[in-house]
């Protein structure tokens, strides 16, 4: 079976970018599990499993634009402390965490500056910018389930527990 959208894909993956591992799905031991085309990953990602099966093996360079996009200049904020989780405590420049947003969800977020009330963002996504190279192997494709679809998120194994 191919991936495609509606299809539930589980898959390993490595992330590097400029040749630096960053992460890993091998690390924790379990696959991610997604369902194709509901928006849980990036643009170029989701091209990139279409049309694949279990035991397929391969590289994908995701380019900015179907990554997590350019980088903006100038794009910080100051946002009070109460949006972050643990209200800012322990956070430092550099630190990249969660803005817990106004009108819900959650955006990640690099540290500028902390003051004693004040947190100063750098908007970007983290990756924003960068060519992120993925090295993956599918571990399974099937069909989702019509739960899995009125949900619109992969439930590994088929299970319905959230």
């Amino acid at each position: 079976m191919q991936a495609g959208k509606g299809k539930v894909i589980s898959f390993h993956y490595t992330l590097s970018v400029d040749g630096q591992k960053v992460e890993s799905s091998l690390e924790g031991g379990d696959p991610l599990w997604i369902l194709l085309g509901h928006g849980q990953l990036i643009p170029g990602m989701e091209a990139g499993l279409e049309g694949k099966s279990a035991g397929d093996k391969f590289d994908l360079e995701i380019t900015p634009d179907q990554g997590y996009g350019e980088r903006r200049e100038g794009a910080t904020q100051r946002v009070p402390k109460k949006y972050f989780p643990n209200q800012g405590k322990g956070l430092k420049a550099g630190d990249t965490t969660v803005l817990s947003l106004k009108e819900g969800g959650n955006q990640a977020v690099v540290v500028q500056k902390v003051g004693s009330s004040v947190v100063d963002i750098d908007t970007n996504h983290p990756m924003a910018g960068k060519t992120l190279t993925f090295n993956i192997d599918v571990q399974s494709v099937r069909d989702a389930s019509e739960e899995e679809i009125s949900h619109g998120h992969a439930h590994p194994n088929g299970d319905g527990a959230h």
